[in-house]
């Protein structure tokens, strides 16, 4: 990895209670900064179930990823969120086979849910977390306050019910508003990073 970046780890994966989106929110390995993504009901439960070591009874799309690069000799070097675009993230597989590495593009909660299935490395460039991480300081207890209150607002650990059985339509952007898209009216965007919006009072609202 050329590009500045910081070792992540999955917080926790949630439901948001007002739209009913789901959060997969990572933690700074060695810092107190999060970066909280919104991804799709099936990829959430995929992570979920992972890390709360749930089996389901034939495998899921992320565990026969696992088991075709096992199959194929190939491990995963490590994932990276490596850009912040549009208001949706991007993310890097880096597959190793053979001595040579491969670059994979994909959205984060794929590499994510690849991530923890074979044990590999989550990362995030610096200026990825630079625009959309979030710091709660010490010294700014309203701040850190309306964190919490966003953090809290959430419905707790996305479980394996529920949810659609496909994946990949939701874009997968920091938490911009916490209605439905359609209710926010087709020029309602803030392109403002999580910490401004919620310096705002509003639990990831713009």
């Amino acid at each position: 990895m050329l590009e500045a970046t910081r070792e992540m780890m999955v917080e926790s994966v949630r439901v948001h209670m007002l739209s009913s989106q789901h959060v997969v929110i990572l933690r700074e390995a060695d810092a107190d900064r999060y970066l909280p993504i919104w991804i799709g009901s099936w990829e959430a439960q995929s992570i979920a179930m992972k890390l709360q070591g749930v089996e389901a009874e034939r495998p899921l799309t992320h565990d026969l990823l696992a088991t075709i690069l096992e199959e194929l000799a190939a491990s995963v070097r490590h994932i990276v969120v490596s850009d912040l675009a549009d208001e949706t993230y991007r993310a890097r597989i880096v597959l190793v086979q053979g001595g040579t590495d491969y670059e994979i593009d994909a959205r984060p909660s794929d590499a994510i849910a690849l991530a923890i299935r074979v044990a590999a490395p989550i990362f995030a460039t610096e200026a990825v977390l630079d625009r959309a991480g979030v710091i709660p300081e010490a010294d700014e207890e309203e701040k850190l306050s309306v964190f919490r209150e966003f953090v809290n607002s959430l419905e707790g650990e996305a479980g394996p019910r529920g949810g659609s059985a496909y994946g990949g339509t939701t874009p997968e952007g920091p938490p911009i508003d916490s209605r439905r898209p359609d209710d926010r009216g087709p020029d309602a965007t803030d392109d403002r990073p999580l910490d401004d919006r919620l310096g705002d009072g509003g639990e990831g609202a713009g």
